[in-house]
């Protein structure tokens, strides 16, 4: 019904489609109509006031097929659409689609490159990288859904001088069985000896500098560190659900740091200051940026550069995300403009997709009681061992089965528990509240599908080659009007580069169907085949929602 209303509107008011596409709003109240149009927009051209436009327009006689009726309402042209053809055309639709429903084209035309994650090599994968790889990934999921060709990249932090001080500390107290049996941890320990120790300054940057310049030895001992690393990494990935189509590395463009430096002379960009080589680009009010240290060694700003055009050529990409968190927005608008002074106009299609910190129930930057390192693979188990713990008091039930639901009750936790909070956000990190089957989490997500789909299972429902709807109920009414917004949701999402929209509208939709399922008898009334059938529909749409966050949904609870 939204495409009529927005047709209707282009004949009354000379706009775009796509411009009454954006304006064009649903009211929170339904008494107010199933859409609003504000005024506002008309009011120069037309030379009136927006309350005075809206009268005018809610004059209007002919109306088409399916708009009820107008009415204005200060500023505003409400909507009234007539309900049983907006629910045979939304029940339809969501069951011909199945799970392409809320698939749209606004990135038909665009193939995105999304860089998330990007863990340290050789440091635990930590709380700090999983809102990269949680965003990162469901970003992917809505692009794509939207017509884009994405690909998924996680750049592995695997270069830096970090890697000296790790082959210094483990040259000197390094442990070939602490390495076999605990690597990630060995290495963390070998690096905090050695960055306690200001006298290894210089060993460590002089061990950095061997292993650019090719050292057999340490390029054993980085390959080494970084195989151990993604072992790790890689059962992290398995426990989230997470993939991604490409794995690169800032070692991959060491060897290309020289022609970045001889590109940035040939275009006068790059200056000596003490030694070291750098980019001017106060200009543009972004500081200094630094290229090259005076000991010689390259910066990840140098392998960037290198990355970006060499990832231009091999993919051809339209857009380029940087999910990254938000302390780096400074490198990335420095990167941003470096590349466009190098003479790069696809440069504009790159963006830096940040996200705030993960906090403390005290408001602080998220640790654990002792304050040290927190391991993403010990809030993983932990999640598994609550979750567990809430499955087996619930239901008696094998082993197996025990297992199946508590990872996908602890992965929908986290997941969820990040992403209904919008992504430029600080948020609190509180596990035994994302684990809660009451409320805004993902357990209550999984639980409000399960009991929908038992339902179902109950009614012994098969979908009929036709539905006849005679008359609905106000619950209906509402559960059918959250399904149609679902492809809305789906393009805000996209538009926005937010994920928050569409874990929002999945409690919503959720909290329809509870509401739905409280005030209307399912089996055994007259209306059951119309209402198992609106009940295929929620379960459907709740489904694809929840796909698009990474929550993979289960059938039974």
């Amino acid at each position: 019904m939204k495409d009529v209303v927005i047709q209707f509107l282009v004949k009354q008011t000379k706009l775009s489609a796509e411009r009454l596409d954006q304006v064009l709003e649903v009211p929170k109240d339904p008494t107010l109509g199933a859409y609003a149009f504000p005024c506002f927009s008309l009011a120069k051209e037309q030379k009136k006031a927006p309350h005075v436009i809206a009268q005018e327009l809610a004059q209007t006689k002919k109306l088409p097929p399916g708009i009820l009726k107008l009415q204005a309402v200060g500023p505003y042209l409400n909507i009234f659409i007539d309900m049983l053809t907006t629910a045979h055309e939304t029940l339809a639709t969501i069951l011909k689609q199945k799970e392409k429903y809320g698939q749209g084209k606004a990135a038909q035309k665009e193939t995105i490159l999304i860089e998330c994650s990007s863990p340290n090599i050789a440091k635990p994968f930590g709380i700090g990288h999983l809102r990269s790889t949680i965003i990162g990934s469901s970003l992917a999921r809505i692009a794509s859904g939207q017509g884009a060709k994405v690909k998924t990249l996680n750049y592995l932090g695997d270069w830096g001088t970090q890697f000296g001080k790790l082959i210094v500390g483990y040259e000197r107290w390094g442990d070939t069985k602490k390495l076999k049996a605990d690597p990630i941890t060995h290495l963390l320990d070998l690096y905090v000896k050695v960055s306690a120790d200001p006298t290894l300054e210089d060993a460590a940057r002089a061990a950095f500098a061997k292993l650019e310049q090719g050292d057999k030895k340490y390029l054993a001992f980085w390959k080494q560190f970084k195989e151990l690393s993604l072992v790790e990494f890689t059962e992290i990935y398995a426990q989230l659900g997470v993939t991604f189509d490409v794995y690169s590395g800032e070692s991959l463009y060491n060897t290309q740091k020289d022609a970045v430096l001889t590109e940035l002379k040939t275009k006068k960009l790059l200056k000596k200051d003490q030694g070291a080589e750098i980019v001017d680009l106060e200009l543009y009010g972004l500081g200094v940026a630094l290229i090259q240290k005076s000991d010689g060694t390259t910066l990840y700003a140098t392998r960037d550069i290198a990355a970006a055009q060499d990832r231009q050529k091999k993919y051809k990409f339209t857009q380029m995300w940087y999910e990254v968190g938000a302390e780096q927005k400074l490198h990335f608008r420095q990167l941003f403009k470096l590349l466009e002074l190098l003479g790069n106009t696809w440069a504009q299609g790159l963006t830096h997709i940040d996200h705030g910190l993960y906090l403390g129930e005290d408001g602080k930057k998220f640790a654990t009681r002792k304050g040290k390192t927190v391991f993403m693979k010990d809030i993983v188990e932990e999640a598994q061992e609550l979750a567990t713990h809430e499955v087996m008091k619930r239901e008696k039930l094998s082993k197996k089965e025990v297992a199946t639901r508590a990872q996908a009750i602890a992965r929908a936790a986290i997941i969820y528990g990040d992403l209904k909070n919008n992504r430029t956000h600080d948020m609190v990190f509180d596990l035994d509240r994302f684990l809660a089957f009451e409320g805004d989490t993902g357990p209550y997500l999984l639980y409000a599908y399960a009991r929908a789909r038992s339902v179902l299972t109950k009614a012994q429902y098969k979908p009929g080659k036709s539905l006849k709807l005679t008359k609905l109920t106000a619950s209906e009414k509402a559960l059918i009007t959250k399904l149609a917004q679902f492809p809305e949701a789906c393009q805000q999402a996209y538009d926005q580069r937010t994920p928050h929209v569409i874990a929002g509208y999945a409690f919503q939709l959720a909290q329809a169907f509870n509401e739905f399922y409280h005030a209307e008898q399912i089996i055994g009334s007259t209306a059951q085949a119309s209402r198992c059938t609106l009940v295929q529909a929620y379960t459907q749409t709740l489904k694809n929602a929840l796909l698009l966050l990474g929550i993979e949904p289960l059938e039974a609870m």
